[in-house]
This record gives C-alpha cells, sequence and structure tokens, in this order.
C-alpha cells in the first residue's frame, strides 16, 4: 500500500551500491551482481511514475569503475546498455551522461547522449555513464569563479537539474562524485541492504524521511 505523503522531492538521485557484495553473499562472481540489479531499477522506476516524481538520475558507471577486472567491467556496462534499452520502450524521456569519447562508453548507448523521448514522456530518467566529476566540471573551469547558475549552464551535465534527494543502497556514507554542482543541497539517505535486495519499503521510508528535512537552500 502506497503510503500518504505530503511533500515529494522533484528530482530524485539513486546510488545502486553493493551488487559485489551482494553477488558474493549469494555465493556468485562478483560481476554477477549487476545483472541483478537491473530489475530494482524497473521497480522503483514504476514507484516514481505512481507517484509522479518527475525527475531521477540512476548513477550507472564511474570512470574509476572501469579500473575494475574486465568481467566486472563488461558486466556492468552490459547492464547499463540493457536498463536504457528496456526504458526505451516505456514512458520516459531519457538522456545519458557521460564522457562518450572514451573507449569505455558502451557505443550503444551514444544515440542516447542528447535527450530521447519515448511514450508519453511523463519522467526524465538520467543514467550517469562512464560519469567523472572531474570530466563533468572541466567544462566549466576555465571560468573564473562562476556564479552558481552559470557554473550549471556550462558543465557537460547541465541538462541536469539541481538533485532534491539522494538515496544509496549498500550501507556506505559517500557520494562517490555524484553530480557535484546537483547535489549541493539534496539531502542524503542511506540504505544499508544491498542493492539487488531493494524492497518498496526503502523506498517510503527515504521519502518519509525527506518529509521531515527542513529545506532552506542556505536561506
Amino acid at each position: 500500500m502506497t503510503p500518504i505523503l505530503k511533500r515529494l522531492p522533484k528530482h530524485i538521485g539513486i546510488i545502486p551500491d553493493g551488487n559485489r557484495r551482494w553477488a558474493q553473499l549469494q555465493g556468485l562472481p562478483k560481476e554477477a551482481g549487476y545483472h541483478h540489479g537491473i530489475d530494482p531499477g524497473f521497480a522503483l522506476y514504476e514507484l516514481c511514475m505512481e507517484l509522479g516524481i518527475p525527475e531521477v538520475t540512476f548513477y550507472g558507471f564511474t570512470q574509476d569503475n572501469t579500473k575494475r577486472p574486465a568481467v566486472q567491467k563488461q558486466a556492468f556496462q552490459k547492464a547499463c546498455v540493457d536498463a536504457v534499452n528496456i526504458l526505451a520502450n516505456r514512458d520516459a524521456s531519457l538522456l545519458v551522461i557521460g564522457n562518450s569519447e572514451s573507449p569505455q562508453f558502451p557505443k550503444e548507448l551514444l544515440p542516447y547522449t542528447t535527450r530521447q523521448t519515448f511514450g508519453r514522456n511523463r519522467i526524465k530518467i538520467n543514467f550517469l555513464v562512464n560519469y567523472g566529476w572531474k570530466w563533468d566540471l572541466s567544462y566549466a573551469l576555465n571560468d573564473k569563479e562562476p556564479g552558481e547558475r552559470q557554473l550549471h549552464e556550462r558543465i557537460a551535465s547541465r541538462d541536469i537539474s539541481r538533485i532534491d534527494l539522494i538515496i544509496r543502497w549498500g550501507g556506505r556514507r559517500r557520494l562517490s562524485g555524484f553530480l557535484p554542482v546537483q547535489s549541493i543541497y539534496a539531502d542524503f539517505y542511506v540504505v544499508d541492504a544491498y542493492w539487488p535486495d531493494f524492497h518498496t519499503d526503502h523506498f517510503f521510508e527515504a521519502l518519509k524521511w525527506y518529509e521531515n528535512q527542513d529545506i532552506t537552500l542556505g536561506g
């Protein structure tokens, strides 16, 4: 049963961590965890559609993640491609942000580096793929002391709006370079369960927690 929520975030960031640790607990190789992280993403997408949340950003993989063993890298690259291709058949406005000039960027996702709309386009879904915060900010580093609005207009991820709530699965209390400009005033909620063990209660508990936060944006 969907709880009654009085105030919802307009943009939620999702850090789906714990895939490898989950796989090890199941007696599987680490790379197997990424495939099992796909269905939770669609479950969360459906919940956001139901609630009318306008925008969601998923952390796919970072430039630093590509230093992992090749079999793991191939697994999370494939999981990102599979997730985007499935969502392309649903109601969504899709955008993939990351260094697409690198060979680490899946070529299958190149069409989505500009926003593509599908169905009734009721929700924006952003994927960070081969993303790096330094890469993102490098677009604006030639400007001396730009204001917040100017900085946002110049970064590579400028089409992604400010984030209200970030939810990280896997128990770790760090942003891991997740959209530093858009996250500047985001509230941060941690779920101790691993991402493949996603449950709707995790999401609703985060939203109920968010309702009680004092949103001042520094004012």
